[in-house]
């Protein structure tokens, strides 16, 4: 619309409040009330001999934050100190980009993502109210769930408390518990919380079999509070395994040594366990994580298969493309992987189609060069991965959920897979009865550039949830209460995959509960006594604080 429009149409959407007032415009302001397009500059240098730039010249920040004036005053200051701290203008330069760029980057993301909200605001318009203001609030990923608290303590105790309702809990009448506190249900499936620990290769298997290492592993994560635990991918046969440590469900002996691991967790929290099943395709045959990531083995390497002749990389060996006798027994070993899941007690399970493993190289056009029924269109390209998720559908008990995770996009401009893409390929997931869309993004191509932030696949989370209307599992870079709490209120995910920080802290969520004063979470009997000292502890800090 023109400034007038937009002037006439505000006029009789507000009214009843204007008294009969005209809506003034403020046309002299440089860009006036109408909604431009935006171009997003980044500078790969900043400077040159004697010229440096500054503000918009060296990126571009979205006006809806209203930061651009900010940054530019911050990066004046701040060459202006190192002009006279650093023993040259050339090294003044450097230090300048070098120590802002960052900042610079953090909110030229965070501008991107509240441009993009208002430019596809009719996504949230079937939000409730409550939610959609919290979306709008929180758009730009910068204002979070406890400043939010800060700013209106009122407001977000019954935003919470709308939270809980929605999640089927009546009681909250007290003070009601943060979103990531909620309870989730999948089918017969019903999660205390909304955190997941994500899938994190452990490399500690011994031909496909799980030892002590994981049953700590997932035992100690099981315990530490989160709602479900998803194990790391395991491969439906040898020839599928990404690399020697990693583990299978294609042996006897590999469903036995997984029951020891989910018995322990039913036993002792009340957590659940969700099995990912996966292939490796090009990505198979490499070294161990902690040797040289997708390298592939010194010696003994063994055959792979996928969409296309294409490997990953110039070292990697060259996959052989697949022919229907290859999807056929493939499909046979995610049907009876599938089948050794439910036998050793998982209560979940997902199939792997992101990241450029086997599922994957089919659905990525970078990958997939097919020139049969199998290659080309999305639907084509689609066709295979959906034969494997529609059988292991038919396998799986109907009373226990399943996932699948996708690469929502390959972060290669022009050719690789779109975001637009992923919200298609969720609904031929949601129509194949997925109960779920894990969604992550890239690690499809050597050549991706994805752009890292806090959070930064939220984004597509929140597209396949709100476009598609498909429950989703968010993922990447969230490593904080606040980040949780905020996606889950402001409807950009149903659940929240937490990797690197369950590395670090097995007892995450217990811990993120003491740290936010919510005493609801269980806590294993023989840890009672840490539990109330962790409590007393952290009343005492809000105390200082106060004090303070």
């Amino acid at each position: 619309m023109s400034q007038a429009e937009s002037c006439r149409t505000c006029e009789k959407i507000f009214e009843k409040h204007l008294g009969g007032n005209e809506l003034m415009t403020n046309a002299n302001h440089i860009r006036g009330s109408a909604w431009i397009n935006f171009p997003r500059v980044l500078c790969e240098k900043w400077s040159h001999e004697n010229l440096v730039l500054m503000g918009d010249a060296a990126a571009t920040a979205h006006f809806s934050i209203g930061s651009g004036s900010k940054l530019a005053m911050e990066s004046a200051i701040a060459l202006a100190d190192y002009l006279h701290s650093e023993k040259s203008v050339q090294d003044a330069f450097q230090k300048y980009e070098d120590e802002r760029r960052l900042e610079v980057l953090k909110l030229q993301s965070a501008a991107r993502n509240s441009l993009e909200w208002f430019e596809n605001v009719e996504r949230y318009l079937h939000l409730d109210p409550v939610q959609f203001n919290y979306s709008l609030l929180t758009r730009s990923q910068r204002i979070s769930h406890e400043n939010l608290r800060e700013r209106d303590a009122e407001w977000l105790g019954t935003a919470e408390g709308w939270f809980q309702n929605q999640a089927g809990v009546s009681d909250t009448d007290n003070a009601p518990r943060p979103p990531m506190f909620a309870p989730f249900k999948l089918r017969e499936m019903d999660l205390n919380n909304r955190v997941v620990v994500s899938p994190m290769a452990q490399y500690k298997a011994e031909n496909g079999t799980v030892s002590d290492w994981h049953l700590a592993h997932y035992g100690e994560r099981a315990k530490g509070g989160a709602g479900m635990v998803v194990v790391e991918m395991t491969c439906v046969s040898a020839d599928g395994r990404i690399t020697p440590g990693c583990p299978g469900l294609y042996a006897p002996e590999h469903e036995k040594a997984w029951k020891r691991i989910t018995s322990f967790v039913h036993e002792h929290s009340h957590a659940k366990i969700c099995c990912q099943l996966g292939h490796a395709g090009p990505k198979g045959s490499t070294q161990l994580g902690w040797e040289e990531m997708d390298a592939p083995l010194k010696d003994g390497n063994w055959p792979l298969l996928a969409a296309s002749p294409i490997a990953w990389s110039e070292r990697n060996q060259t996959p052989k493309q697949m022919d229907r006798a290859d999807m056929d027994r493939v499909k046979d070993e995610f049907v009876n992987a599938a089948k050794m899941a439910d036998a050793s007690g998982f209560d979940m399970i997902e199939v792997h189609c992101a990241h450029g493993y086997l599922l994957s190289s089919f659905i990525s056009p970078l990958t997939n060069k097919r020139e049969d029924e199998f290659g080309g269109s999305l639907e084509n390209r689609m066709r295979y991965p959906l034969e494997v998720i529609k059988a292991v559908r038919e396998t799986w008990p109907q009373d226990k959920p399943m996932s699948v995770r996708i690469s929502a996009t390959d972060w290669v401009e022009d050719e690789g897979l779109t975001p637009e893409e992923a919200v298609e390929i969720a609904r031929m997931l949601d129509a194949a009865d997925v109960d779920i869309c894990d969604v992550s993004a890239g690690q499809t191509s050597t050549r991706a550039q994805p752009v890292y932030g806090r959070m930064f696949q939220v984004p597509f989370s929140d597209r396949i949830r709100n476009d598609a209307g498909m429950k989703t599992m968010a993922v990447g870079n969230i490593y904080e209460p606040d980040h949780v709490n905020s996606i889950l209120m402001a409807g950009r995910a149903d659940l929240v995959c937490l990797a690197r920080p369950h590395l670090s802290d097995p007892y995450w969520t217990l811990h993120a509960a003491a740290e936010l004063g919510d005493k609801g979470v269980y806590w294993p009997e023989p840890y009672h006594a840490g539990r109330d000292q962790l409590y007393r502890l952290a009343e005492r800090a809000e105390t200082m604080k106060v004090r303070v």
